[in-house]
């Protein structure tokens, strides 16, 4: 009998790893992809973001993208979302839920949404209305960028942190997670900052959004998971970064996250076997592209089986 998910691991390659490339993967191939994730036992995949083509072609096909997701059984489909135009385009498309990136950098957030803080936060109460009034079923993500530490402006005041998760979440978001953006993030304060949020915002506290730029995307996660976090972002192959953010390339390696979780017996209903066969429409659909991953490297353990603790 299979054990249920302990964890949710949420894909974000074909959003966050696609934008952060120069190619443009065609569309056939990222169906092809999703689809394959999705056999893996993947249950929410971030697909596509709703910008406007001529700032990222490679979003360009968002809402052909979402028309299959939405069709493959049981697969929370997920966009990101950065203005009020790009939520009315991401629920005419059919969404299951949208994330909407809320900088706790001032910096940051001038550069990725042109916004300041508190213009961002009212323009996630504008999406909030829309959602209530034309797609009630839609649930809202307000993830904070930069949480950790931002490579425009430095250091992020917990404060900050904490000020911008609940001000998201009183203008109506489901929940706020907490993203490193930069890559900048430690273990230490990632537990002190998601108990902090978690003390401030209860159980509508998020994902972790790691990023392994120094090495301690694990680390992190598990650091996370440690003090609650049970939604954890990651990136097949390890694509992704953040083009606002100059040098924060790698997110999370999916294979990783799910090798580390199940080798200590965590469930996250993913088959390892099916998710590292995920890599093959990737790398068809960006070819020469860089992908990254201890897993793939060096193969599962002699005798592994999957959902036996180590």
């Amino acid at each position: 009998m299979k054990s249920q998910p302990a964890v949710l691991i949420s894909e974000v390659g074909p959003r966050d790893g696609l934008q952060s490339v120069d190619a443009v993967m065609p569309t056939g191939d990222k169906i092809r992809w999703i689809t394959a994730l999705h056999a893996a036992g993947v249950r929410e995949i971030e697909v596509a973001s709703f910008v406007p083509a001529k700032l990222l072609p490679q979003m360009a096909d968002a809402a052909e993208v979402v028309k299959h997701a939405i069709t493959l059984p049981g697969l929370t489909v997920m966009a990101l979302v950065p203005n009020l135009r790009g939520a009315q385009a991401a629920f005419a498309a059919g969404v299951h839920k949208i994330t909407i990136p809320c900088s706790a950098s001032e910096a940051h957030s001038q550069a990725n949404v042109r916004m300041t803080r508190e213009q961002m936060v009212a323009s996630v109460r504008e999406i909030v209305a829309l959602r209530n009034d034309t797609a009630p079923q839609v649930k809202i993500e307000a993830g904070i960028s930069t949480a950790f530490g931002c490579t425009l402006q430095g250091e992020v005041k917990d404060d900050d942190v904490v000020w911008m998760a609940a001000q998201v979440i009183a203008a109506g978001a489901d929940e706020s997670g907490l993203s490193d953006t930069t890559g900048m993030a430690n273990p230490a304060q990632v537990r002190r900052l998601f108990n902090r949020v978690r003390a401030e915002i209860g159980d509508r506290t998020g994902a972790a959004h790691m990023h392994n730029t120094r090495g301690l995307g694990l680390a992190n996660c598990l650091a996370a998971y440690d003090v609650g976090v049970r939604t954890f972002d990651a990136s097949l192959g390890g694509l992704g970064g953040c083009p606002y953010a100059p040098g924060a390339s790698g997110n999370v390696v999916t294979e990783d996250l799910v090798f580390m979780f199940e080798a200590m017996g965590v469930a996250t209903g993913i088959a390892l076997d099916k998710l590292l066969e995920a890599r093959a429409p990737l790398q068809a659909g960006l070819p020469g592209e860089p992908v990254y991953g201890m897993l793939p490297e060096a193969g599962l353990p002699k005798g592994w089986k999957q959902g036996v603790p180590a």
